[in-house]
């Protein structure tokens, strides 16, 4: 299935229970901070961790998601009632409604044509008030995170909530330039269930051009969680662009 981990049940259990609160939540919380009590959109919302948390330090949150299981999975949560909740895209965003946007988990290399990631910096731009903020994630395609995708370094057991383990691991099925096709293997005691997904690995410059042909201006890029210069963190772009030309572009090398 593609992109099983958000699609099927089990699998959305598995999600939730290995992806907690970690150092990447504290980065962009502190971000979406810098502005306060923002209205704030989380494209790409999953099981809503990081959408809960923010609705709770007092933004106006709207979690949006294509899979209505994942969406289903953040509803039941302690904190959910806080937060607007949406089953869809950035197709059908209401224009100028936004303070802060973000795109987290590296939500931003599902777009894996540049037409799709037109079309959704397009619908940003529009669905961001001016002056507002898009704040997202993606891999350096220099740190080569794919090479650690094999059944040998990736191999890890997740526990999830009835005290079941499940064996998860990783393979890379194809790897072209800079699009990455994987598959994530799960499993459980009673089946073995599959998720299949592709990426694509953009530059810093990539991200720029893209953006900055968008109308979006580059203020930051860092290369890690705690604002490390790109290349000396850990194999992250952690990018903040401002909606029009009322940014400051900071150099990050």
């Amino acid at each position: 299935m593609h992109h099983g981990e958000f699609l099927h049940p089990r699998l959305v259990e598995v999600y939730d229970a290995e992806c907690l609160w970690s150092d990447e939540d504290d980065a962009f919380a502190a971000l979406v901070d810098e502005t306060s009590a923002s209205r704030v959109l989380d494209l790409g919302c999953g099981t809503g961790r990081l959408t809960i948390g923010l609705a709770a330090r007092g933004h106006l949150v709207t979690g949006v998601d294509p899979a209505a299981a994942s969406i289903a999975a953040a509803r039941a949560k302690a904190g959910s009632e806080h937060v607007t909740w949406v089953v869809g895209t950035s197709s059908s965003l209401p224009d100028a409604a936004f303070d802060t946007v973000v795109m987290t988990s590296h939500v931003a290399q599902f777009f894996v044509t540049d037409d799709e990631w037109a079309a959704v910096l397009a619908d940003l731009h529009r669905a961001l008030a001016p002056g507002g903020r898009l704040v997202f994630d993606s891999r350096d395609p220099t740190a080569r995170a794919w090479d650690r995708w094999n059944p040998i370094d990736s191999r890890h057991v997740v526990t999830i909530g009835d005290g079941t383990p499940v064996d998860v691991w990783t393979e890379v099925t194809a790897a072209v330039d800079d699009v990455v096709s994987f598959t994530i293997h799960y499993a459980f005691p009673d089946v073995e269930l599959r998720s299949e997904a592709t990426l694509r690995f953009r530059t810093e410059g990539q991200l720029r051009s893209t953006l900055t042909a968008t109308g979006f201006a580059v203020d930051r890029i860092w290369g890690g969680w705690h604002r490390e210069l790109v290349g000396r963190g850990v194999g992250e772009f952690v990018v903040v662009a401002v909606n029009g030309t009322s940014g400051h572009p900071v150099s990050a090398t």
